[in-house]
């Protein structure tokens, strides 16, 4: 089997963080989150990194990656634009927001051919995530036999604001029984207990969510098999939304489309990692500091490349 290829999604504008934080300096030596992943997917087994990113990043992208990894992993790029007629839509929609994760990982489809890993490339996942995921690339994954990373929710939330995450429901087997996109989940302060607990919201009403329910953060383990289905389901999320520029084909819809028709189950494979990322400003200061523990403890080398 050829080795599993890593597609780093990295094509966001990063509003809320308020520059582009996929080239933001956070080790010691200027390293992106994006570097730490590599690091990891390359001791994982990987053999190539394809980055998902708008045309106009290229040279920015290009010189913060190329050289420095030369001769360590395959570099190849991948762009996600406007154009619907190469997914099967006959028209143009003129909005400002891209079409979401989904849309994204079906820009790539003609990059990568054998099993990959979807990654986000501003969330730091760590060590175990990456050996996991290496492993069941590379000895279990088949067109109908996909996965997930899960982390618990307690374990990836932002002390500065809401976060978006793919709720799981997960059957006594592991398997991945069904995931919903949460956009707005957030703390709240409980009076009951005088602790903070976590909710998200929908249409305007805040839903109580426990603390160990899995979530993915985008950390998927997929054939190719998942362009064909993203494909057949994009044409018609795109005329149902076609009105709403703020409608998003996330990555969740897709397998949570194949397990409800039977084309394929997904497992998750848990990890007890405390997730890090940067979704806020305020959040670069940890991020840092995480970063700065792991090499301490010598997960991590000083310089990485």
């Amino acid at each position: 089997m050829s080795k599993p290829t890593l597609l780093v999604l990295a094509a966001g504008m990063a509003s809320r963080y308020g520059s582009l934080k996929q080239v933001d300096s956070f080790g010691p030596h200027g390293e992106t989150i994006i570097d730490y992943s590599i690091y990891d997917a390359i001791k994982s087994g990987f053999g190539k990194v394809v980055f998902l990113i708008r045309k106009e990043f290229e040279t920015i992208m290009r010189e913060k990656f190329d050289e420095k990894l030369k001769g360590k992993i395959e570099v190849d790029y991948a762009f996600q634009d406007f154009d619907l007629r190469k997914f099967g839509v006959d028209r143009d929609i003129v909005r400002e927001k891209p079409w979401g994760t989904a849309h994204a990982v079906m820009s790539a489809k003609d990059n990568i051919h054998e099993p990959f890993c979807v990654i986000n490339a501003d969330d730091f996942y760590g060590t175990d995530a990456f050996q996991k995921m290496g492993l069941f690339l590379t000895t279990e994954v088949s067109d109908t036999h996909m996965s997930l990373i899960g982390f618990k929710v307690g374990n990836t939330m932002s002390d500065y604001g809401y976060v978006s995450r793919g709720v799981c429901e997960v059957t006594p087997e592991g398997n991945m029984a069904s995931v919903k996109e949460r956009t707005n989940i957030y703390y709240v302060d409980d009076e009951t207990t005088k602790h903070k607990k976590i909710v998200y919201e929908e249409d305007g009403v805040q839903y109580n969510l426990n603390a160990d329910s899995r979530v993915s953060m985008n950390f998927w383990g997929f054939t190719p098999k998942v362009f064909e289905v993203a494909l057949d389901m994009f044409p018609a999320f795109v005329e149902e939304n076609s009105e709403n520029l703020k409608a998003e084909f996330f990555i969740p819809s897709v397998p949570d489309y194949m397990v409800r028709h039977g084309l394929a189950d997904f497992k998750v494979i848990p990890t007890s990692a405390k997730w890090f990322g940067v979704t806020y400003k305020e959040d670069k200061p940890i991020v840092q500091e995480s970063i700065s523990r792991l090499i301490e403890n010598g997960t991590y080398p000083e310089k990485l490349f």
